[in-house]
């Protein structure tokens, strides 16, 4: 069992180490990126990547209060689905609607590793290796589709 300040400590240094190994990686158009706290620059469209206890994840989270309009930019990112499929070179699991430990209903676009533990350091080449090119895809994919989603804003 581990104690909740380990398990931060723990988490920090994953994400310290995995944004100095993607630091020199550039954007799709050139440019510096925090990868581990990608900006998507549309408000209530994230992308998230975790390194959890049996499982890492990356992901695209769609957030608004008005679940209509949650729907309605889920559909969007359905019309690309070939082209993001495409980028990744794997095809994702999309739920429109899942709900947090708050119960606040989330839609997911997103693939899972499981059988690997933050905890473990043998474990964050494999969690890298997971991450690296999803989120190098995702960006790809994101520079060519965001105009699509800028009427959101």
């Amino acid at each position: 069992m581990y104690k909740k300040a380990e398990i931060t400590k723990t988490k920090k240094d994953f994400w310290t180490a995995f944004g100095q190994y993607m630091k020199p990686v550039p954007s799709a158009e050139g440019g510096r990126v925090n990868w581990q706290n990608y900006k998507t620059h549309v408000p209530q469209v994230f992308f998230r990547m975790e390194a959890e206890r049996g499982f890492a994840s990356i992901g695209i989270e769609i957030n608004f209060k008005d679940i209509e309009l949650q729907e309605l930019v889920f559909e969007q990112f359905e019309t690309f689905k070939k082209l993001l499929h495409g980028t990744l070179g794997e095809e994702w699991c999309w739920q429109l609607l899942a709900y947090d430990d708050y119960g606040k209903a989330t839609s997911k676009i997103e693939k899972r590793l499981d059988g690997v533990s933050v905890m473990n350091q043998d474990d964050w080449p494999a969690i890298i290796s997971f991450l690296k090119p999803r989120i190098i895809a995702l960006d790809e994919f994101w520079s060519n589709v965001k105009p699509a989603f800028e009427d959101f804003l």
